[in-house]
Order: C-alpha cells, then sequence, then structure tokens
C-alpha cells in the first residue's frame, strides 16, 4: 500500500510496534522532517487505511482497525513495511498485525466456564499483491517472540477461514474447543495459563431452584401474633398448660387484664336516670328560684326527714 508521505523515513524498521498512543518511532540519525508535518497524523492515516483494506478482504460491513478505536483501547499493532519497492522513494506497507489482552468466558474440555484473559489476534491483513510470500508468517513470527507467548495460547478473535488454514500450516493448530462466542482457541489453550483460569462454580439445574430460602421456611413455621389488646384473651380459672408464645417485639409490654364491654349510650342515660341525687344537688335546687319545675317538683318531692337535715 502506497501513501502520499514517506513511509520509509516515518517507519525506520521493517516491523514498528504501536500501542495505543499512535506516537512516532524514534527517527533514524540525520533524517529532517519539517516542523509543520503532522507525523502522529500521518500514522493515524496508515492505520485507518489497513483498516479499511482489512475489512474488504473480509467482507466486513465497517473496518474493525482505526486510529479511533486504537486510542480508545489497549490494543498493539504490529506495521510491516516494504524495505526492497520504493515507489517514487516514498516506501509501501505491507501489512499489520492487531493483538490485545482481553477478559473472555470459555469452556474447556468439559464444558466448564473459565475466565481468563488471554492475548488475542484481533485483526491481521497482508496486501493481496504480496500474499504467499512468507510476510505474514514474518510477522506472526515476530509478535510471537515480542509477546512471549505460544501459538496454542492465542485466542482469535472471528477468524477468517485464511486464517485457520494459515495457523494449521505453520503452527500446527487444527483442533478447536467449542465456544458460545465469536473467539476460537486450541487444544492446549488451558494447559499453559498463567495466572490459571478462575473457574465459576457450574451453574445450578432449574429444579433444584426453591421458591424461598431455608431462612424463609423457618420464618414461615412462628405464627406471628396481632398486637395487644387483640391478643388479650379472656381470663381463666385455671391458667393454660403451654401459654402461647409471645412476639419478642412486645415481651416487655405490661401485662394488663382484659378490657370491659363499652356500655350502650341508652343504657348509661337510664341507670343515670335511677341513680338518687346528691343532698347538696337537692339543696341547690329548692333554694334556686329559677329552676325548673321538674326539678322544684322532684325535691318536693322528697320525704320531710331529708328537709329537715339541712
Amino acid at each position: 500500500m502506497e501513501f502520499p508521505f514517506d513511509v520509509d523515513a516515518l517507519l525506520p524498521e521493517r516491523i514498528t510496534v504501536l500501542d495505543q498512543h499512535l506516537r512516532p518511532p524514534a527517527r533514524r540519525p540525520g533524517t529532517t522532517t519539517p516542523a509543520r508535518v503532522d507525523l502522529q497524523q500521518q500514522i493515524m492515516t496508515i492505520v485507518d487505511e489497513l483498516g479499511k483494506a482489512s475489512a474488504k478482504a473480509q467482507h466486513l460491513p465497517a473496518p474493525i482497525t482505526s486510529a479511533s478505536r486504537m486510542q480508545s483501547n489497549r490494543h498493539v499493532i504490529y506495521v510491516l513495511k516494504d524495505t526492497s519497492a520504493r515507489p517514487a522513494g516514498k516506501g509501501a506497507i505491507i501489512g499489520f498485525l492487531k493483538v490485545g489482552y482481553k477478559k473472555l468466558f470459555v469452556l474447556d474440555d468439559r464444558e466448564a466456564h473459565n475466565e481468563v484473559e488471554p492475548l488475542c489476534i484481533l485483526d491481521f491483513y497482508i496486501h493481496e499483491s504480496v500474499q504467499r510470500h512468507g510476510h505474514g508468517q514474518e510477522l506472526f513470527h515476530y509478535m510471537l517472540q515480542k509477546e512471549r507467548v505460544e501459538p496454542h495460547q492465542l485466542a482469535i478473535d472471528r477468524p477468517s477461514p485464511k486464517l485457520l488454514k494459515f495457523l494449521n500450516k505453520h503452527y500446527n493448530l487444527e483442533t478447536t474447543v467449542p465456544q458460545v462466542n465469536n473467539f476460537v482457541i486450541f487444544e492446549g489453550f488451558f494447559a499453559h495459563q498463567h495466572p490459571p483460569a478462575r473457574k465459576l462454580p457450574p451453574k445450578r439445574a432449574e429444579g433444584d431452584i426453591k421458591p424461598y430460602s431455608s431462612s424463609d421456611r423457618e420464618f414461615l413455621k412462628v405464627a406471628v401474633e396481632p398486637p395487644w389488646p387483640l391478643n388479650r384473651a379472656p381470663r381463666r380459672a385455671t391458667p393454660p398448660a403451654h401459654p402461647p408464645p409471645r412476639s419478642s417485639s412486645l415481651g416487655n409490654s405490661p401485662d394488663r387484664g382484659p378490657l370491659r364491654p363499652f356500655v350502650p349510650e341508652q343504657e348509661l342515660l337510664r341507670s343515670l336516670r335511677l341513680c338518687p341525687p346528691h343532698p347538696t344537688a337537692r339543696l341547690l335546687l329548692a333554694t334556686d328560684p329559677g329552676g325548673s319545675p321538674a326539678q322544684r317538683r322532684r325535691t318536693s318531692s322528697l320525704p320531710r326527714s331529708d328537709e329537715s337535715r339541712y
């Protein structure tokens, strides 16, 4: 892939490693570039064009590699340039390989869930004009040495048929462990995991799920007592052999007797009418000229013996 700027001067090494900052590598001594040229912008242009070419080759709807994605993720991209061909004296790009560590939940041979964080192959592209010339193997081998991993320790994100054939041909990776996500791992992946994979507890069968917990079942065995005074029963001559349990929240309440029933209003008025008046009240009624005739009649009808006392 050719670019309008000097790729050979921008990327001094045959394979350049770029991280999320996309900073230009150290320049060779004696190389000068005008200060107005933005080197980081040139690197971002290379990354964007490589991502578009890879998406087109894999028939993807959108690129999965771009400068903005690189800056928002802690991924590493290995860029391979052509040192022999110098079209217009500016150099050319052969391909790239993007890797990064990701936290995954994968299944092992026994279909147990494992939480791991392996190095993942996220994107791999070699220009169509220079394929089958050993450039892909050169780039892949350089990455393995730089990252210090073995091929069977890798997890590949949505590998294309070409990539699977490439791994089988050069690294004997053929037997895969079936997964439910888009990542592919090969036999021997769990044999060299450092640190060891954290295994999740097995999923409980639906038949073992209860509608409530054991603590709820113990709570339901204890009868809930209504509050005072609804919990007071009429006193009996002999106390029961086993008194009913009281709630802990009402244990400090005072012990009170049963409530008396309410007296109807008519019966209360009848009892007041039948009750004889107090002697002092009779005296006041007798001496009060403004008393009602009924009160005077009631006072005059009293026995004489009572009147003589006052």
